[in-house]
Formats: structure tokens, sequence, C-alpha cells
């Protein structure tokens, strides 16, 4: 027997194989796809397993949630993402950026420095905020980011290197650090990733952006290139001014 279960709780492609091993387990279990967008096992029996014994498989701490039946609400909310909740789906982000810009404007005004100035601001705490997301699970963001980005595919310890370029990106540009080297590796490390980025959304793939790591469970979207072209954008910009 076959049947189909919908997940919820799932963010990456190691929580995807901790649930597809969890059920193998089970002595009645022959065999087990689990797919992360849309969050389903497909899952074949010998006989009838109650839900509860498998919720009890996948994660009695319900981090993993398993469904039968109907579309799960859950599902169906995330869904409705780009439409009905946009502003509620993406507050991390936006938050994270009306805080940068805060900053940056206050310290700006406050010692009476340039615009120059208030780049450096804004983009050193732009990569420290979304590294700091990163590292603080950074297996998990190396999973995500190895389903869209260019890369990463390839080459699949580039997620970890990249959060760590992040984390330099941010350091540089708050102490000033040859600032031309580090404008010139901003425009060439955001313009590779912006590629990925652009892909998936123009193709239309629903998988997880992992912009600020495995932390939040944001959907791949325009907001994400607005993002990188921003961080483009900018360091193009601060490499004239300089």
């Amino acid at each position: 027997m076959t049947h189909t279960y919908f997940l919820t709780g799932m963010s990456c492609n190691n929580c995807v194989e901790k649930v597809k091993s969890n059920l193998l387990k089970l002595p009645d279990v022959l065999s087990a796809k689990v797919t992360l967008n849309p969050q389903v096992a497909v899952v074949e029996i010998t006989k009838h397993i109650p839900l509860s014994e498998l919720q009890q498989a996948i994660g009695s701490e319900k981090k993993y949630i398993i469904h039968e039946g109907a579309f799960p609400v859950s599902h169906m909310e995330n869904e409705k993402v780009e439409g009905v909740n946009w502003f509620q789906t993406y507050k991390p982000v936006l938050t994270i950026f009306f805080y940068i810009t805060l900053i940056s404007s206050l310290l700006t005004f406050t010692y009476k420095l340039y615009f120059h100035d208030w780049m450096n601001f804004f983009m050193g705490q732009f990569f420290l905020a979304f590294s700091f997301f990163k590292l603080l699970n950074l297996s998990g963001f190396a999973e995500s980011y190895a389903m869209y980005d260019i890369v990463a595919k390839r080459f699949k310890n580039w997620g970890y290197i990249y959060a760590l370029i992040e984390l330099a990106l941010g350091l540089a540009y708050l102490t000033q650090f040859h600032l031309q080297i580090t404008n010139a590796v901003t425009l060439i490390v955001m313009s590779i990733s912006i590629i990925g980025v652009l892909q998936s959304v123009l193709y239309k793939q629903k998988i997880q952006c992992a912009c600020l790591g495995a932390v939040f469970n944001l959907p791949m979207s325009t907001v994400t290139i607005i993002e990188d072209a921003l961080m483009i954008g900018m360091s193009a910009v601060a490499i004239i001014l300089i």
C-alpha cells in the first residue's frame, strides 16, 4: 500500500533526509520519498500504520508534523504568501532593513559625514546581520543555498564559504578596509549570487530563500532580487565615488 502524507516544519534538505530516514526505521515501511517543496511524504507500507506512530517516528518533539487527508492549512497559507500575507511573510527582512537604515542615517547625521560613509555603514551592517543568521545554522543554510545558487549546486562547500565572505565584507565596510577591493569583491560575489535567484524567480520555483539562513522560512521572490541588486548597485556606485 502507498500513502501520501503532508508535512510541516521542514526548512532544508537536512530536514528531508532526517524525516525520510526516521520513516524508513519503521518495520512496516518499505520505502519513503520525502520532498521539501511541497512538503510531502509518499510512503509504501505493508500494513496500516497509525498517524500517531508516524509522528512519533519523525520526532516526538513535533518540530516536524505529519498530516493525512486534506492539504494542511499551514501549506495553504504558504501558497498565499506572495499576495495576501506579503508583509507578515517578509517582516523579518523589512525590520532588518529599517534598523540598518536608521542606524546608518543617525551615524551619518551625527558625525556630519558624506553619502559614501552612509553606504559603508549600511553595507557593513547588512552583511553582518545577514551573515549572523546564516551562521546560526550554517549547514542548514548551505543545504538551502545549494538548491538554487549556480556555484553551490556544483560545489556544496560554497555555502559555507559564502557566509564567511559576508561576515568578512561586513567587517571590511565598517572598518573601511581597502574599500576599492571590498567593493569589487561585493560586486563580483553578489553578481554571481543574483543569477541563481533570478532563475528561480523567473521559472517560478517554489523554494526557500536562504538570505536569512535556515532561521526564517522565506520563499524566494522579487524581494531577494532587490536585496542582491541593492548590494550590486551600491558597490558599483562606491567604486565610482571613491
